[in-house]
């Protein structure tokens, strides 16, 4: 048995650029290797669930980040998005990260993580875990991202009526026995109403995408994919209907070095949905490609 005293987060903050200031929770031995966990778009870093801790009981350096108008993190100045999470990813790489880290992205920050890895020429990072995410996705799903969004940018008037909200929108995951993780989530303001701790601006401009931009994207995503040096999986949420069968098949064949494996009882939101399976398959593949530091028990 360990007499190890339990793990506790620390707070972490990164300048990258334009004053913006990344925020994240560290856990474990900073000497370990690191896993960089990148959250979806509308989320905070506190959407891993127990992902971070379990990973730093492994023996990583476990850092989930708030990225760019999320959580605790800067939102950009002049309101401006596109583009510049990626900038902040490499910033992150390059002055605080130099040693190679393996990123776990979900959903918005899984293409944050492919862009900045496929699109530069020197690698970047040791390994890549794309979590629902692919370069095409199903429209219909993203668009039911979108409405929830969307829904409720006047606030909610208390935790429990954002929680009531969540519960319609995931009608599959169990109602959580507390709602001490959704506040992580929400901000009071002054006017007594809980908000998205995200800036709406960020939905603004993934809204005011063009079909004809889309498909540009696409293309620019599997050209990405296709030129990533590293280890990379795919896990799947087995109920998502944003990733769907037909989507991953399609990726699989045209990047056949790409792992996948499915997280059954899971929709998009895998981590959330299923976190002791998906943290297995997390674990299982860097085991494989990005050994951690061995932990005496």
């Amino acid at each position: 048995m360990s007499n190890q005293t339990p793990l506790q987060p620390t707070l972490v903050y990164y300048p990258t650029f334009e004053q913006v200031v990344i925020a994240g929770e560290a856990w474990g031995n900073p000497e370990h290797p690191a896993v960089l966990l990148l959250h979806g778009g509308g989320q905070t870093r506190h959407s891993w669930g127990e992902t971070a801790k379990l990973l730093a009981e492994k023996g990583y350096y476990a850092v989930a980040l708030d990225a760019r108008g999320h959580g605790e993190s800067s939102w950009s100045p002049d309101g401006q998005y596109k583009g510049k999470m990626v900038e902040d990813l490499l910033v992150l790489l390059t002055k605080h990260f130099p040693l190679k880290p393996a990123i776990v992205g979900a959903s918005m920050g899984g293409i944050t993580a492919l862009v900045a890895l496929g699109e530069t020429t020197e690698p970047k990072a040791s390994a890549l875990i794309l979590v629902d995410i692919a370069p095409r996705v199903e429209q219909k799903g993203v668009e039911r991202i979108f409405a929830f969004m969307s829904a409720n940018l006047d606030g909610f008037g208390s935790i429990e009526e954002a929680a009531d909200a969540v519960a319609n929108y995931l009608p599959h995951r169990p109602r959580p026995k507390t709602i001490d993780r959704l506040a992580n989530n929400l901000r009071k303001k002054d006017d007594g109403r809980y908000y998205w701790h995200w800036d709406p601006k960020v939905l603004e401009s993934w809204k005011n995408t063009t079909p004809e931009e889309r498909e540009e994207n696409t293309k620019r995503l599997y050209a990405a994919a296709q030129k990533l040096s590293m280890p990379t999986l795919i896990v799947r949420g087995g109920m998502s209907d944003v990733v769907s069968e037909k989507v991953m098949t399609e990726f699989l064949e045209l990047v056949p070095h790409v792992k996948s494996v499915d997280v059954t009882n899971a929709g998009h939101m895998v981590a959330g949905d299923s976190n002791h399976s998906f943290t297995n398959a997390v674990v299982d593949f860097l085991n494989q490609v990005y050994p951690p530091k061995r932990i005496n028990q």
